[in-house]
């Protein structure tokens, strides 16, 4: 009879663990929305990688079926099905029904183990309508079926097979999940290909069967992260043409990095630890960047390269693109995302791995050697001038630059918060913008001439430019390492550009510019698109303005007799009136928020339409052809 109760009480104990879980899933997935239900997929295919790391899978498939229904399906040993010791239940249905329960906290079973928390499955289980595991296992098929969390039936064996591997289906509950239960292909796909990259030799496959001809994709890189690197640096002309890998363990932490210097001025370094994308950098980064600074100012020294100023770290990283990838048997993260290394020794193994590798391949590429310094050296140059040209666009309050009171109508609130800046192309519109704004708390900037391509040149060239020095100015924050988001004037700044080529255009060079320079204001939520009207519907005494195509055809069919139909060609057409109806009441304006989900993927879509490259450019827009409306978006 005791033995009953000790089954119940676990039991109880058991619910109680996932019952916390669908009560706050914050906390366990970051959010209910569009990223939280993304990261179930990631648990689960994390786990399946995890077997692949340990060295006992090499393949992992995910589809997406229809009604958004997930299926991710490993060829590794297969879950544990034996009894566990403590529970008295299988070992799948206790890691599936118990938080931190699982082979990740047995350091025999993995030595390193991705995802960011090591809840993994159970919560996934947990935030699920239904979720169905199927093991293959010592010739045997087991099944187990749980709804919202619950076992529906104890684990069964329902066949027999000759394979190994688990296969895990799930449903996200859209009680949960309330904003959307809907899958992005393409936030599936970006982040599929980068596992592929980081863990070379392991093939991952996605599919699509949403659609009525399903989308199959295979990753599959057995040169890892220096095919990542290639793939980064596609639309970029190289310094030299290797990318320099290293690959080393010391006291049990691998240490992973491929670096290519490229003809541009943006360092792009990206760091990962087990997998996750330490955006906020850490030991890894720390111990790499010395390394780096140290290695090539010696080598220029000892080869009488460098004239009279000393490198900085920051030379040694102009237009270096780099992948860092670090597996570690216990991180530790910290930062305010949680995504950022603190463990202090990797410092120290990283910085000694990267010295031993970098000087050795200096030593024995000496052509390509001399590229790089010179490409550092160059930019050491650079620095020096860029120095007092920095010191013009030292903004002090918004009217001390010459000029610079007729360029901005700003507003009278000092609250950021409250404070929006429209950024607006030519003399006309920014007129019509002046007379119809509220001036207590909307600003204007209007553009005069082309914005700079900032991706073609460097630093001290942008600062020379009036356009760019008046937005650097506007938005008070400073620039490059003076950079302080606390002291931006305006909380919402707004591109307003025509609704066509040219505005797309102006557009896309102005997100080039912040994403290049100002990319906490991207990642903060704080720059927008506006939209202006494609129609105005005039009949009898009413008006309609429509923002596409299909908008018109609705209003169309909704009303008698013959209508009056304008097409704007540009934001100039408009009347002050009509553009604070359309485009700058706040009531009434559809405003679309630049959002920054994968900072990687944008670096390399800015490079394609903005580099030197014309074929790789030629290819997104042919791939994306049918996006080109939302391209920026």
């Amino acid at each position: 009879m005791e033995d009953v109760k000790k089954y119940t009480a676990d039991n109880i104990q058991i619910l109680e663990g996932l019952e916390a879980v669908r009560k706050r899933p914050g906390m366990y997935i970051g959010s209910t929305g569009e990223r939280g239900l993304h990261h179930l997929v990631w648990e689960i295919v994390d786990n399946s990688i995890d077997e692949a790391l340990a060295g006992y899978a090499n393949e992992v498939n995910i589809e997406i079926l229809p009604d958004n229904i997930i299926k991710v399906r490993d060829n590794g040993r297969g879950i544990p099905v034996d009894i566990h010791p403590k529970t008295g239940r299988p070992a799948v249905e206790t890691i599936l029904t118990t938080l931190h329960a699982g082979g990740k906290f047995d350091k025999g079973s993995y030595k390193v183990s991705g995802g960011l928390h090591g809840v993994g499955a159970s919560v996934v289980n947990g935030l699920s309508l239904w979720y169905l595991v199927q093991i293959h296992k010592d010739g045997k098929i087991y099944e187990q079926k749980y709804e919202r969390g619950i076992p529906a039936y104890d684990l069964r064996e329902i066949g027999t097979t000759t394979e190994t591997g688990t296969e895990t289906t799930f449903l996200a509950d859209p009680l949960i999940f309330t904003e959307t239960t809907v899958y992005n292909y393409e936030t599936l796909r970006n982040r599929v290909q980068q596992l592929a990259f980081l863990n070379k030799g392991i093939k991952l496959t996605l599919e699509d069967k949403r659609i009525e001809h399903p989308m199959k994709e295979e990753f599959h890189y057995e040169g890892g992260i220096v095919e990542y690197i290639q793939h980064l640096n596609q639309s970029k002309s190289k310094i030299h043409q290797d990318a320099i890998y290293i690959d080393k363990e010391q006291d049990g932490v691998t240490v992973e990095i491929a670096l290519q210097y490229v003809d541009t001025y943006t360092p792009n370094i990206y760091s990962f630890t087990n997998n996750i994308n330490t955006t906020e950098g850490g030991m890894h980064e720390d111990g790499f960047k010395l390394a780096l600074t140290r290695v090539i100012s010696k080598y220029a020294d000892d080869n009488k390269l460098k004239k009279d100023d000393a490198i900085s770290g920051e030379d040694t990283r102009e237009g270096l693109t780099a992948i860092i990838s670090v597996k570690h048997p216990e991180p530790q993260f910290e930062g305010q995302t949680k995504t950022k290394l603190g463990n202090p020794e990797v410092r120290a193994i990283a910085s000694q791995i990267t010295s031993e590798a970098l000087e050795r391949f200096l030593l024995e590429n000496p052509n390509q050697a001399k590229l790089i310094v010179e490409k550092v050296i160059s930019a050491t140059r650079a620095r020096v001038a860029a120095r007092k040209a920095k010191e013009l666009a030292r903004r002090k309050s918004p009217l001390d630059a010459l000029g610079f009171a007729s360029k901005l109508a700003d507003c009278r609130s000092k609250d950021p918060e409250k404070s929006e800046i429209y950024i607006v192309e030519g003399d006309s519109a920014g007129g019509s913008a002046k007379q119809g704004r509220d001036s207590e708390f909307q600003a204007i900037m209007p553009l005069r001439g082309k914005v700079l391509n900032v991706e073609k040149v460097r630093f001290d060239k942008m600062l020379n430019n009036k356009e760019i020095v008046n937005l650097i100015q506007a938005f008070g924050t400073g620039i490059g390492d003076e950079f302080d988001i606390n002291k931006l004037r305006y909380h919402k700044i707004v591109i307003m550009t025509d609704a066509d080529v040219d505005g797309a255009h102006i557009r896309t060079l102005l997100l080039t510019f912040l994403f290049r320079h100002f990319k906490p204001l991207i990642e903060h939520g704080y720059v927008y698109a506006a939209q202006p009207p494609l129609y105005k519907v005039s009949y009898g005494k009413n008006i309609q303005y429509a923002y596409s195509d299909e908008q018109l055809n609705t209003i169309l069919a909704s009303i008698e007799g013959k209508p009056s139909i304008q097409r704007y060609k540009g934001l100039g057409e408009m009347n002050y009136e009509q553009l604070w109806e359309t485009t700058m009441d706040p009531a009434a304006r559809t405003l679309l928020q630049i959002k920054l989900e994968d900072a990687i993927e944008a670096d390399q879509v800015f490079s394609m339409l903005m580099g030197e490259e014309v074929e790789p450019r030629k290819e997104f827009i042919q791939k994306n052809a049918q996006y080109a409306t939302d391209i920026d978006a």
